[in-house]
C-alpha cells in the first residue's frame, strides 16, 4: 500500500490528457470492431479478450474512484503497445493502436502507480500488418512508447521503494532483504534515464567504493545493503583492500530513518522528473538515436558492474541487477529494432543477429534463476559460468554498437 509520504510527493503533478494514437494501417487492413474497457479500482474489464490484427480502438471509461490508466502491453508484460493515461473518475478516453499478430496483455492502473489491476492475457490473430505514415511520425511513436515505458518502470518502483524503506526502518531485515532484489530492477531497466540527472543516480545507487572515490556521502541502495547483509569481520569492501569494517558501523534507528527517506525522496524525484515535460523534450531531442544508445548503455551497466559481482558487493544479488539490465536494453532495441531491419539486407542481418545475441544470454541467465523465482547467489557462479556471461555479452554488444549508426543511415 502506498504512504501519503510517497502520494505528497508526487501529488503535485499536473495531470493532463493523453491519448496515445498508433500510426495508420494500410487501408486493406480492416479496422477492428471497437473493444470497451471499465476501469474500476480493483478491476480492468476488457469487452473481448481477442481481436483480429490492424487498426484496434478501445474506448475506456474509468468507473473507479482514482485517476487511472489502461495499458496494451507485449508478450513479455514490459513493452507498452499503447496506453490511455490520466484518465479522470468518470471520463473515458480512446486508445487507438496498430496491433500485429501475438499475445499481449490489458491491463489498468488505478491511482497512476503500482503495477496495476486487472491484467488480463489479449490475443491478436491474423496477417501481419503493414504500417503506412512519414518516417518521422513512426520515430516519434516509438520514442512515446519508450517513455511511457520509463513512467511506467518508475510509477512501480515508487510503492515498492516505500515498502522496502518501511521494512528497513522498522527492523523487518528479513523483509527488507528478500524486497531488495525485487526492488531495484524496476530501478535497473530504466537506469540511464537516472544516470542523466546529475547527482541524483549517485545518491540512490552508488557504491561504497565510487562514493569515497569522489568524496560525496554514501546513501541510497547500496548504504541500506550492506546494514542489511552485516559484513563479516574479515571481510573486504568493494576495492579489495579496504576492511569492510574500517570506520563503519551498523546504522542506527535514526541513521536508519535517514538514508531510507533519502532513498524515498531521491525515487521521488525520478518520478517528478519522468512525468514532466522536460523528460518528454529530452526523449524528442534524442530520437529514435535515443533508443538504440539507451540498449547500448544498459548493456554496458552489465559489463561494467553486474559481471564482476562488484554491483551488488553484500547482498550477492548481481544477477537480479543484470536480467533487468538486459531486459530494458531489450525493450529499448525493440522499439528501434524495425527500423533498424528496414535498412536492406544489412540492417536485416544486423537485427537477426541481435536478436539472437539476445536470446542466448537470456538463455544462459536462465541456468541460474529468474527475476519471477529468484537467482542464485553470485558467489555461487564458477568462473566458467562468468566467463560464459563474458563472451555471450561481448558476443552481442559488437553488433548492438552498430545499432545507432545503422537506424540513421
Amino acid at each position: 500500500m502506498t504512504s501519503p509520504r510517497i502520494l505528497g510527493a508526487i501529488g503535485a503533478v499536473a495531470l493532463s490528457s493523453v491519448v496515445l494514437a498508433g500510426c495508420v494501417a494500410k487501408s486493406e487492413a480492416a479496422a477492428a470492431d471497437g473493444l470497451t474497457v471499465r476501469a474500476t479500482d480493483t478491476g480492468c474489464e476488457v469487452s473481448d479478450a481477442a481481436a483480429a490484427s490492424g487498426t484496434l480502438t478501445f474506448d475506456v471509461t474509468n468507473a473507479g474512484a482514482d485517476v487511472t490508466e489502461f495499458y496494451l502491453l507485449a508478450e513479455d508484460g514490459l513493452r507498452i503497445v499503447g496506453e490511455a493515461e490520466n484518465i479522470a473518475p468518470g471520463a473515458s478516453r480512446t486508445l487507438t493502436v496498430v496491433a500485429q499478430p501475438g499475445e499481449y496483455f490489458t491491463v489498468c492502473k488505478p491511482g497512476m502507480i503500482g503495477e496495476g489491476v486487472g491484467r488480463t492475457s489479449f490475443t491478436v490473430s491474423g496477417e501481419a500488418v503493414a504500417i503506412d505514415g512519414p518516417d518521422a511520425e513512426q520515430k516519434q511513436q516509438a520514442v512515446d512508447l519508450y517513455a511511457a515505458f520509463v513512467k511506467d518502470q518508475v510509477s512501480q518502483l515508487v510503492p515498492e521503494v516505500d515498502d522496502f524503506v518501511t521494512a528497513y526502518e522498522s527492523g523487518a531485515d528479513d523483509a527488507a532483504r528478500a524486497a531488495f532484489p525485487q526492488v531495484r530492477a524496476y530501478y535497473e531497466r530504466i537506469e540511464p534515464i537516472a544516470e542523466a540527472l546529475g547527482d541524483l543516480d549517485p545518491r540512490i545507487d552508488y557504491r561504497e567504493v565510487d562514493a569515497v572515490a569522489e568524496g560525496l556521502d554514501w546513501t541510497g541502495f547500496h548504504r541500506i545493503e550492506k546494514d542489511l547483509w552485516v559484513p563479516a569481520q574479515d571481510a573486504l569492501n568493494a576495492d579489495g583492500e579496504t576492511p569492510a569494517w574500517q570506520d563503519w558501523a551498523p546504522s542506527t534507528a535514526d541513521e536508519r530513518a535517514a538514508f531510507g527517506d533519502q532513498l524515498v525522496a531521491d525515487v521521488s524525484e525520478v518520478y517528478d522528473y519522468v512525468h514532466s515535460a522536460e523528460f518528454v523534450d529530452a526523449l524528442t531531442t534524442q530520437g529514435i538515436t535515443g533508443l538504440s544508445n539507451g540498449a547500448i548503455a544498459l548493456l554496458d551497466e552489465v559489463a561494467m558492474g553486474k559481471i564482476t559481482g562488484e554491483e551488488d558487493w553484500w547482498s550477492g544479488t548481481d544477477l537480479w541487477d543484470f536480467a533487468a539490465n538486459v531486459e530494458g536494453s531489450k525493450m529499448a532495441f525493440s522499439l528501434a529494432r524495425d527500423f533498424a531491419a528496414a535498412k536492406g539486407d544489412e540492417g536485416a542481418a544486423l537485427v537477426d543477429e541481435i536478436d539472437a545475441g539476445y536470446a542466448a544470454l537470456e538463455e544462459s541467465l536462465a541456468e541460474h534463476g529468474s527475476l519471477a523465482a529468484g537467482f542464485v547467489n553470485y558467489s555461487e557462479l564458477t568462473e566458467d559460468d562468468k566467463r560464459e556471461f563474458t563472451d555471450l555479452i561481448n558476443a552481442l554488444a559488437e553488433p548492438l554498437s552498430q545499432l545507432t549508426v545503422t537506424v540513421l543511415e
